[in-house]
C-alpha cells in the first residue's frame, strides 16, 4: 500500500520533509497546497479541499498558521502531522488540548528530537554512575541564517507575527528534549536579542533554566553568528561533550596526578557524532513513526500529544516572563 500525503507548504523545512518522503517507496507526495502562489508543479493547488483525498496531511507552513490549518482540517478524516509549535497563543493551545480523543489519536506534532541519537545518549547517561548526578547542561546551536538575503523578507524575520521565531523554531526542540527527561518545575531567564539588524524578530536568544532540586540548563541559539553545534553535560562524577563532530565522555572525577592534584578524567568513551546528521536522521525516524501508524491505520501515541502540549505550555511560560 502506497500512502498518499498532502503538504501545506513547499519551501524551506517543508521542502526538506518532501525530499525525505520522495526517497521512500511506501508513500508519495500527491498534493501540495499554497493559498495564493502559482507554482510550476502539477501537484500544487490553491484549493485546500483537494488535499482531503490524501491519507495524511503535513502542515509545514509558517508557525502562525498551524492552528488555523488544524481548524480548517476539522472535516478531514485522515492523519495530520503538524510542525512545531502547535500554537502561537494560549487560547489556541487550549483549543487544541480540548480536541476530542478521536482527533488527538490522529494528530502528531513533529518534535523530531525525541527520535534522535542525541536523545538516546542523554537518556542513557542522565544520572548514570559514569556521570553521577547531573548539575549543568550547556547547549549551543548557531549559524548565520539572518545574514542571508532571503531571510530578511521571510516569515521568520517578521517580528509582528513571529517576534520569538528562534525560540519557537529552534529552542523548542531542546526544551522538549529536556522536558522529556526532567520535571517541568523550573525558574528561568529568557534573554532574546536582535543582533543582525535584519528583519524585526529576535535572531538570538539565551535561555537559562534552574530545575527544582535539579540541574541548571543554558541554551544559546542564534541565526546571527557562525555555525556551532555543541553539547556539554556535567555531572558529579564526569562529563559528556559533543563538539566538532566528536562525542566524548570523561570519567571518573577522582583522577589525580602524582602530586595528588585533580586532573582531567580519562576518556571513558569517544565516538564520531555529527549533530547535523543526527538531526536529519531524527526527521526521518519521526516521519517513519508517523507514516507507519498511517499505513497500519493505528492510533498515534497520546503520550506524544500530551508531551507536545506540555512543551508548548512551557514556551508560553517563558515568553510571559520575558526579561529584557
Amino acid at each position: 500500500m502506497v500512502i498518499k500525503l498532502g503538504f501545506i507548504g513547499y519551501r524551506n523545512h517543508a521542502k526538506r520533509l518532501i525530499d525525505i518522503i520522495e526517497q521512500r517507496t511506501d508513500c508519495t507526495v500527491s498534493r501540495i497546497y499554497h493559498p495564493t502562489k502559482p507554482v510550476n508543479d502539477l501537484r500544487v493547488t490553491n484549493d485546500l479541499s483537494k488535499l482531503f483525498d490524501c491519507d495524511a496531511i503535513v502542515i509545514a507552513s509558517p508557525n502562525s498558521t498551524h492552528f488555523d490549518y488544524i481548524q480548517k482540517l476539522d472535516d478531514f478524516s485522515g492523519y495530520i502531522l503538524c510542525e512545531k509549535p502547535p500554537a502561537i497563543s494560549l487560547e489556541e493551545l487550549d483549543n487544541i488540548e480540548r480536541l476530542p480523543k478521536q482527533k488527538k489519536i490522529k494528530l502528531f506534532f513533529n518534535f523530531n528530537y525525541r527520535f534522535s541519537g542525541l536523545s538516546e545518549k542523554i537518556g542513557n547517561y542522565l544520572n548514570s554512575e559514569v556521570l553521577g548526578k547531573i548539575i549543568h547542561i550547556d547547549i549551543i546551536t548557531t549559524h548565520g541564517l539572518a545574514f542571508k538575503q532571503e531571510y530578511r523578507n521571510s516569515w521568520r524575520a517578521n517580528g509582528k507575527e513571529n517576534i520569538h521565531n528562534i525560540l519557537d523554531t529552534v529552542t523548542i526542540h531542546y526544551l522538549d528534549l529536556i522536558n522529556f527527561y526532567l520535571s517541568n518545575n523550573f525558574s528561568h531567564y529568557y534573554l532574546p536579542r536582535l543582533l543582525s539588524s535584519n528583519g524585526t524578530s529576535y535572531d538570538t536568544n539565551l535561555l537559562i533554566l534552574q530545575y527544582d532540586a535539579g540541574p541548571t540548563i543554558s541554551i544559546l541559539n542564534s541565526y546571527a553568528t557562525s555555525y556551532m553545534n555543541e553539547l556539554l553535560v556535567i555531572g558529579t562524577n564526569g562529563y559528556l561533550s559533543i563538539r566538532n563532530d566528536t562525542f566524548e565522555i570523561r570519567s571518573p572525577r577522582d583522577t589525580f596526578d602524582e602530586k595528588g592534584f585533580f586532573i582531567s578524567p580519562p576518556i571513558f568513551q569517544n565516538d564520531a557524532f555529527q549533530m547535523q546528521e543526527d538531526y536529519n536522521m531524527s526527521l526521518r525516524k519521526s516521519l517513519d513513526y508517523f507514516i507507519t501508524r498511517v499505513k497500519e491505520n493505528d492510533n498515534l501515541d497520546l503520550d506524544h500529544f500530551d508531551a507536545s502540549i506540555s512543551t508548548a505550555r512551557l514556551l508560553f511560560k517563558i515568553k510571559n516572563n520575558l526579561i529584557n
